[in-house]
């Protein structure tokens, strides 16, 4: 490998490591930030308008990164989180907070499909799948080592350092794609789908609201009433309709439609979305079984889902080898039958099972995701050409986004059910949360077959038969 090529590598290796990491980190760090700052209440938009704002971001910086180009848009997306970082850590109140973390929620909505068009454009497809396993490895590594770092941070330096300490490896980062990555563009009057831009904003914010609003059960303290919620995604139906007339007629539409007529495009985004509801339900609500039904602490919930970090670097490593030998088909099916397997065996867990057992559940599904998020990747962005990576990659990058909103909102609202269900007869509470909990990894279950059955129908190609 080139010498710049391994520098751009390890700059999107540190860009991608500091976006994760600034979902777990903060984590760690909020109560000492409530302390200082106040604002209890609105501590749930710290979370909600980081992702509110990527979502929005990620489909309009993936477009205008194959209009003017990868680098362009990479360095406004790590100077926007950078400004947002520094701005966080020197936050007044709560309501600055969350303002400035709008800001970094608008950069990491660069950060993420940028890196993966920037790889697409580097290497061959045989080197994706190597490649994108690494960036995968950061997203398991930062799930581990973010609680530590954001606690030790906070016990021994300060809580504004969990946002300060961004900025050295952010400028490392931009210096290195700065002076390493090349690119050429046809030179040529671009024409910018200003109106999808607007009216898919508008869409997505409203229809995030409107399901963070029905995720009662995780405390987003985003509440609205019936009549509300109905006005919420009215609007979304209504500008998501206008979006897609205008993505129809525009000649350089955000969201080109015809990426949903190819069918390895189509497939791998609809299984992106369909496994990142699947990996919220374990994510959010195995801790909850560890804790509220076998009565442990939160490190032992932690070490059920430690396994998760651990099993999808290695899928994805492992990926990179299986796809030259056995093709694209043979591992979407080892990944969404492991994740099958995985959310099954779940469906069988009771208080006497021991924590052992499921985290070997965890580390069997960890290792589905790391084949399916890479394969999904690596063939999105494959099946195209080279001018709509950028819009292919982004697109599979919302999906997996609005999955994990989805998914929240659907497996809290089966809690609920559940709950609601035995609260007049008074029930032992570790028992309704255990059927509640169970009903969940039912879900689970069932989602993960249909993705199985739907990911099943990806056409079986070799690396040859893939746009390069």
């Amino acid at each position: 490998m080139q010498t710049s090529v391994r520098k751009i590598t390890l700059s999107l290796l540190i860009t991608t490591f500091l976006a994760a990491i600034e979902v777990t980190i903060i984590s760690t760090a909020m109560p000492q930030i409530v302390d200082s700052l106040g604002g209890f209440s609105l501590m749930s938009w710290v979370f909600a308008i980081y992702l509110l704002t990527t979502a929005v971001s990620t489909p309009i910086w993936g477009k205008l990164s194959d209009l003017f180009g990868r680098k362009k848009v990479f360095m406004i997306g790590v100077t926007l989180f950078l400004i947002g970082s520094i701005a966080c850590g020197l936050s007044q109140n709560m309501g600055q907070l969350i303002f400035f973390r709008a800001i970094q929620g608008l950069g990491a909505g660069a950060i993420n499909p940028v890196t993966f068009t920037i790889i697409a454009d580097v290497y061959n497809f045989e080197q994706r799948a190597k490649v994108q396993g690494l960036v995968s490895s950061m997203w398991g590594i930062a799930g581990i080592l973010g609680p530590l770092v954001g606690g030790f941070i906070v016990d021994f330096i300060s809580w504004h350092w969990v946002f300060f300490i961004n900025l050295p490896f952010g400028l490392v980062s931009m210096w290195m794609i700065g002076k390493h990555f090349k690119e050429t563009l046809e030179k040529k009057k671009r024409q910018i789908d200003y109106g999808g831009a607007v009216t898919f904003t508008i869409a997505i914010t409203a229809l995030l609201f409107a399901l963070l609003s029905m995720n009662k059960e995780e405390g987003t303290g985003i509440v609205f009433s019936e009549a509300q919620l109905a006005a919420l995604f009215g609007t979304a139906f209504v500008f998501f309709s206008v979006f897609f007339l205008i993505q129809w007629k525009h000649p350089e539409p955000m969201m080109p439609l015809k990426l949903f007529q190819n069918k390895d495009v189509s497939i791998s985004t609809a299984g992106a979305f369909l496994t990142s509801v699947i990996l919220i339900g374990l994510t959010a609500y195995l801790p909850l079984w560890t804790q509220n039904v076998l009565g442990m602490g939160a490190t032992s919930a932690g070490f059920t889902i430690m396994p998760l970090s651990l099993g999808w670097p290695v899928g994805a490593m492992l990926c990179s080898r299986f796809i030259p030998r056995f093709g694209t088909k043979f591992v979407v099916l080892l990944g969404g039958s492991l994740i099958a397997l995985g959310s099954f065996l779940l469906t069988f867990i009771t208080p006497e099972t021991s924590l052992w057992l499921i985290a070997l559940i965890i580390l069997i599904t960890g290792f589905g995701f790391g084949f399916t998020s890479t394969i999904f990747t690596v063939v999105t962005q494959s099946s195209v050409a080279k001018n709509n990576r950028g819009s292919a990659g982004s697109l599979n990058t919302l999906l997996r986004t609005l999955g994990q909103t989805i998914g929240v909102a659907i497996f809290g609202a089966a809690l609920n059910f559940v709950i609601h269900l035995h609260n007049m007869d008074q029930t032992n509470e570790t028992a309704v949360m255990a059927e509640g909990l169970h009903f969940v990894f039912v879900i689970a279950a069932m989602i993960s077959v249909i993705s199985l059955l739907v990911t099943s129908m990806i056409p079986n190609r070799q690396a040859e038969q893939y746009e390069h």
